[in-house]
């Protein structure tokens, strides 16, 4: 034995674990149930089908009213069985090791496995397990366009098995982990939907902050700056070497509304290119406002972002990105982060846009665009208070990432028997 592994524990083929805990084969401890191998014809019964889609973070999605339900004789009709409440669920075609516990009596397609966990583990834990195996079920796949894990590859995953007591201790302390991280979720999203709705009020001055009275003037956009293209280059010829680049996908991926040339610099893509090849007006400086004029749905039509470029960093506009320069000075800078986000503005895009498969708005469309304008010292108080509520949330998902990372190393070394939670 290897002299790594300390006293009390040994090794075995899924690691170091326990002497008093076991190595079994999951059709050692589950029963089996085979998918249904077509998709049922007629959709009138009370049984829900589920995909792989129907599986969200570990947790099965049952009370849709879009979910597809079947009878148990149109299930029968397509080789199907009904797969009980309590069963494990795991993904088993394209992304592999996706796992739920079926809260419900279901049906499932071919995409899907389902183990019937017998009186010897418990499923919430054995649930756990598959998820801390999917290095191990990504390497037993078959290989093919989409990897694949059949019946026996899936019924001889090992896992590693305590005792019944030490199983549900552990499942109770993880399941907890959990359901404070989905309480996070909740809180976080309901802080933003509470912005949002602050967002559509004060924007449009539908709700006026006290102090501030009087009529906002209307704006084109042509009207507050002029517009420009960048310079278009694929992702491929992206590094980490030579200028910042900002590319329109990553715009799009972006959960921020400002992107700031010196704090994110490490992040921002490079793109290494001598800067005089590069137009003036696609040199991204401190205030700019950058749009993308190509989006695959309408909700990213009118997604942009900031510029904040204090040290006058050279900093590319890219790819399918149109460039708002000020013309005058009547838009504050942190007015700017908000501005664009109410509904009559993503409305305006939605009817500008061009495109089918990929939709956008062109450089010579989006200066007709109108937008509301408060006086200064009012968008001063708007921002503000929408900056406290941003920054709010922030600190809110820097605590549920946070959280997470603790969850995870709790699994590492409570699935692994590092920490024990019961005397032995």
């Amino acid at each position: 034995m290897s002299a790594e592994v300390k006293h009390g524990y040994k090794l075995t083929e899924v690691g170091v674990i326990p002497e008093d805990w076991e190595v079994k084969q999951i059709q050692d401890l589950c029963g089996f149930i085979v998918p249904g191998r077509n998709k049922p014809r007629v959709f009138d019964g009370n049984i829900p089908w589920i995909t792989t889609h129907d599986l969200d973070d570990g947790r099965a999605v049952y009370d849709s009213k879009l979910m597809l339900r079947v009878s148990i004789s149109e299930a029968s009709s397509v080789g199907s069985k009904v797969v009980p409440a309590g069963s494990v669920l795991m993904s088993c075609v394209g992304e592999l090791g996706i796992v739920a516990i079926a809260g419900c009596d279901i049906v499932i397609n071919q995409q899907l496995h389902a183990f019937l966990p017998s009186v010897s583990i418990n499923k919430v834990f054995l649930a756990y397990i598959i998820k801390c195996q999917v290095s191990h079920i990504k390497s037993v796949a078959t290989k093919t366009a989409l990897p694949y894990l059949n019946k026996d590859n899936c019924n001889s995953i090992p896992i590693q098995v305590p005792s019944v007591s030490e199983q549900e201790a552990i499942a109770e302390v993880l399941s907890d982990a959990d359901a404070l991280i989905e309480s996070l979720e909740q809180l976080i999203t309901k802080k933003r939907q509470i912005k949002q709705g602050a967002m559509q009020e004060l924007l449009t001055g539908k709700k006026r902050l006290p102090g501030f009275s009087g009529e906002w003037e209307v704006k084109k956009l042509g009207d507050l700056f002029s517009f420009s293209g960048g310079y278009s280059a694929s992702r491929d010829q992206l590094s980490s070497e030579g200028h910042c680049y900002l590319h329109y996908g990553d715009i799009h991926g972006s959960s921020k509304m400002t992107i700031d040339a010196k704090g994110d610099y490490q992040n921002i893509p490079k793109l290494n290119i001598p800067l005089k090849r590069i137009a003036s007006n696609s040199l991204l400086e401190d205030g700019d406002v950058v749009f993308v004029d190509a989006s695959e749905d309408d909700k990213g039509t009118s997604r942009y972002i900031v510029v904040v470029n204090k040290d006058d960093i050279p900093f590319i506009a890219g790819l399918h990105t149109i460039v708002a320069k000020s013309k005058t000075s009547e838009l504050t800078h942190e007015y700017r982060r908000y501005c664009f986000q109410t509904a009559d503005i993503h409305q305006q895009f939605l009817f500008f846009a061009v495109g089918t498969k990929v939709s956008g708005i062109s450089k010579s469309n989006i200066p007709k665009l109108t937008l509301p304008v408060p006086p200064f010292p009012e968008q001063a108080a708007i921002a503000e208070i929408l900056m406290d509520m941003e920054a709010e949330i922030e600190v809110r998902a820097e605590n549920l990432e946070k959280t997470r990372q603790l969850k995870q190393g709790m699994m590492r070394n409570l699935l692994t028997g590092k920490i024990r939670l019961l005397k032995m």
